[in-house]
Order: structure tokens, then C-alpha cells, then sequence
């Protein structure tokens, strides 16, 4: 019951006055010390207070209810912005005009009934519910377009659902279910029959090559002497009585074979000397360790070294530089003889013949041009046409006929003479061989 309390200039309307910690009472509006023997209720200015006319407290909110004071209690229990606490006792407090909305959705202690399974539950039970219930029609997770309740969706899934993963009994792969079929039209480990019918069974796919090529003993296998003209072919089985009774054949094949071979490369040696072989008319010739060879030439008689062929021109004549360095007929033991000989040539039937033209031979001076000039010593010839020595080849030549020791100098330079200057260096020396063929010729 609210009173009204008049004291020495003090008129205030409360429930009781405020009691301090010491034991003084206090005027509830400023708060000053009061003397509770002058304290005493005013009904009559009590009654003055209640009847006067005000507006509600949340009427800044949008309460647009005014009265008297009196009967502001009795419209806080309609007023739809008073805030209430939850009648569900959920601990949130809101007002009135809230209350509504939130039983019905928000409230976690609220009763809602499942459309799907019809069990009751409290709001927050029913948030946990919500996409668990096995009632729910729902539709497959795979996307194969079929609709079910939830509690049939894990059978569906794992045994119906032509969009479920299944992997491949062969090669352990998965693939979507409706696609393995076509998968083992193609998958390396289904297991395939031998094409030879040899009975191995489960041949995986993938290995069915090296089976055939390397296990199959149904197998046409071709004669490993193919190479040498056998044509032979029967099962793998077979191949090994095939090798016993056609030894003498083969060993008769490998031997042609080898005949031809042979013959093929020196047909390709001598092709690459055509290559390498100078085409100019000119042969400069390095004689390395010229030491040793001359004593070489010593101990052997008439020990003859043989230079690179050489060519005159393009399409010319074959030539061939020889040297003694122990010397030979007259210059045997004192000089050094050099020899030129026509060779069989790849062009011979298209020049003219004997070989006339120009051959100068020279020993090259190895001194350095900046300190002094070389002085290279040269001898020059021209062949007689008569001379057997240059008319054209034989490729059946007797290798004793007097043609095949070449023309030259048996005294070219004598071994006192060639330690002179710079004759040999590093121990080597370098000997020259020039033809002079016309323009008109090489043109």
C-alpha cells in the first residue's frame, strides 16, 4: 500500500521510507535524514495524487493509453509494450505484443507437433529434430531424382540408387554404379581368355599382351633366324624341335648372312673414305712420330708408308702419296724417297687417259713465319704419257706389277738435309703433294 508522509517540509508518497545502514531514515526523494516520530500518512493528499491524469510509460514507444494513476497497474497487465517475462519460463523476458510471435517460433521451451512423424516436442527439441526426422520424405543425396522417407534413404543409397559409387571387383576403382557396367569394357584387370586358346585362366585384360608374346605356349612364334631367311613359324612349344632339326640350315643362313654383311660394310667403309678424301688436287700429309718410324724403316727394308687418297679435282683422278723414310733404290739408307701412283678412282671411265698433268711434291719448312721465311723444299714433274705408271687402273692390278710402285724421287731430301731449319718439329714433319689440273677441266 503506497502512503503519503508529511514531515517538517517533506511530503513524499512511497511504500515505506528508506532505512540506512546506521539506523537513520531517509526522505526517498532527496535522499535528507528524517524523524520518524514526525513521519505520518496523508490519505487525503494520497487520493489527490492517485486521481491525477497521466500517460503511460512506454508511451515513447507507442503506448497511446493515458488515466489516472491509480489505474496504471491494472493497464500494465494489457499494456501490449509492458515486458513481460516468458509464460513458458524460458528466462527471456520481451513485451506483451512480442509474446505471440515468440511462443509460436522462437521460444525453446514451446510444444510443437512434427507434420511429418506427429511426435510432440519442446521448441528446442524440435530445432534438433528438424532434418533428422525419418518420417521426412526427402529426396536421394546422389541425385538420381527418387523421393523417400529419410529412414528408408540409407538402404536406398547403399543398395537401389543407380547413382551410387561401387567399386570395380577387378581394378579396386570406383565409378558411379550405372557406369561399371561399360567400365569393364575397358577395365586393364577383367579378367579376358587367351585369342590362342591356350586354357590359362583369368588373363588380366592389360597383361594378355605379354602373355601371348611371352607365356602362351599356343602361340605362333616366328624363327628367331628370320633375320638370316628362315620363314618358319609354329607354336612356341614347337619352336625348340624346330631348332634342333634345322641346325645345319641355319648355320648355312648365318653364314650367307655374314657373307653379306661383310661385303656391305666394306661397301660402306670405302664410302666414307670417298667422303673424307680430299678433292682439291692438293695432299698435306702429317707424318707423326717420325722418330720411331724412321728407325722402323731401318730395320725393316723397303718399309713404305702410304698417305690419305686424295682427288685431282671433283669427278678426277684418284691419287695416292707413298714415302720411304729410309730411302729406296738410290736413295736407300741416305734420303728420303717420295712416290706418287694412281688409284682406282669411282670417276675413271669419264676422264681421259694417261694421267699427264703437273705434280709438285714438297717437304714444308715448320719455321715460324714472323721469325724467318719458310724455305720449303719442292721437286716438280710431268708425267710421260707413255709411262705405264699413269695409264688408267686396274681393279685387278697384281700388287708386284712395277705400275703399282708409284713415280717420284727416291733422293728427295737427304737425312742430313732434313735436320736442318725446321724440317721436323714436335717431332713430325708435313709433305706436300700438288696436282695442277687447267680450269677448263675443273670448270
Amino acid at each position: 500500500m503506497r502512503i503519503t508522509l508529511r514531515e517538517s517540509r517533506h511530503m513524499a508518497v512511497s511504500d515505506a521510507p528508506a532505512q540506512c545502514s546506521e539506523g537513520v531514515f531517509k526522505c526517498p526523494e532527496d535522499q535528507l535524514p528524517l524523524d520518524y516520530a514526525k513521519i505520518y500518512p496523508d490519505p487525503d493528499l494520497e487520493q489527490q495524487i492517485l486521481s491525477l491524469s497521466i500517460r503511460c510509460i512506454h508511451s515513447e514507444e507507442g503506448c497511446r493509453w493515458s488515466g489516472q494513476m491509480k489505474q496504471l497497474q491494472g493497464h500494465f497487465s494489457t499494456c501490449a509494450f509492458n515486458v513481460i517475462p516468458c509464460p513458458n519460463r524460458c528466462a527471456i523476458k520481451l513485451t506483451r505484443r512480442d509474446l505471440p510471435d515468440h511462443l509460436q517460433h522462437d521460444c525453446p521451451k514451446r510444444k510443437v507437433k512434427c507434420e511429418f512423424c506427429g511426435n510432440e516436442f519442446s521448441g528446442e527439441a524440435y530445432e534438433n529434430h528438424q532434418g533428422l526426422c525419418p518420417q521426412e520424405s526427402v529426396y536421394c543425396e546422389n541425385k538420381c531424382g527418387a523421393r523417400m522417407m529419410r529412414r528408408l534413404l540409407s538402404q536406398h543409397c547403399l543398395a537401389d540408387c543407380p547413382k551410387r559409387t561401387q567399386p570395380c571387383k577387378f581394378c579396386g576403382k570406383e565409378f558411379v554404379y550405372d557406369t561399371i557396367q561399360s567400365h569393364q569394357y575397358h577395365c586393364p584387370r577383367f579378367p579376358v581368355q587367351c585369342p590362342n586358346q591356350c586354357g590359362a585362366p583369368n588373363i588380366a585384360r592389360e597383361d594378355l599382351g605379354s602373355h601371348v608374346k611371352e607365356q602362351c605356349g599356343s602361340a605362333l612364334v616366328i624363327c628367331p633366324f628370320k633375320d638370316a631367311g628362315c620363314k618358319h613359324r609354329c607354336p612356341k612349344m614347337g619352336m625348340t624341335r624346330h631348332l634342333e632339326e634345322a641346325t645345319k640350315v641355319h648355320l648355312t643362313m648365318m653364314c650367307t648372312l655374314v657373307s653379306r654383311q661383310r661385303q656391305e660394310i666394306t661397301e660402306l667403309r670405302r664410302e666414307v673414305e670417298e667422303m673424307s678424301v680430299s678433292h682439291d688436287g692438293v695432299l698435306i700429309w702429317k707424318i707423326s712420330d717420325y722418330t720411331r718410324k724412321l728407325q722402323e724403316a731401318k730395320v725393316r727394308n723397303n718399309y713404305e708408308f702410304f698417305s690419305p687418297p686424295f682427288y685431282t679435282h671433283r669427278y678426277g683422278y684418284k691419287l695416292q702419296v707413298s714415302a720411304f723414310l729410309n730411302g729406296n733404290g738410290s736413295g736407300e739408307g741416305t734420303h728420303l724417297s717420295i712416290y706418287i701412283r694412281v688409284l682406282p678412282g669411282e670417276y675413271d671411265t669419264l676422264l681421259e687417259w694417261p694421267f699427264s698433268y703437273k705434280v709438285t711434291f714438297s717437304i714444308l719448312d715448320q719455321s715460324d713465319p714472323s721469325l724467318s721465311k719458310p724455305q720449303h723444299i719442292t721437286e716438280t714433274f710431268t708425267p710421260d704419257p707413255n709411262w705405264k705408271n699413269f695409264q688408267k687402273p686396274s681393279n685387278s692390278r697384281n700388287s708386284l706389277d712395277e705400275s703399282t710402285l708409284g713415280f717420284g724421287y727416291p733422293r728427295f731430301i737427304s737425312h742430313e738435309e732434313i735436320k736442318k731449319r725446321n724440317y721436323i718439329r714436335d717431332n713430325c714433319i708435313f709433305l706436300k703433294a700438288s696436282v695442277e689440273i687447267p680450269q677448263k677441266i675443273i670448270a
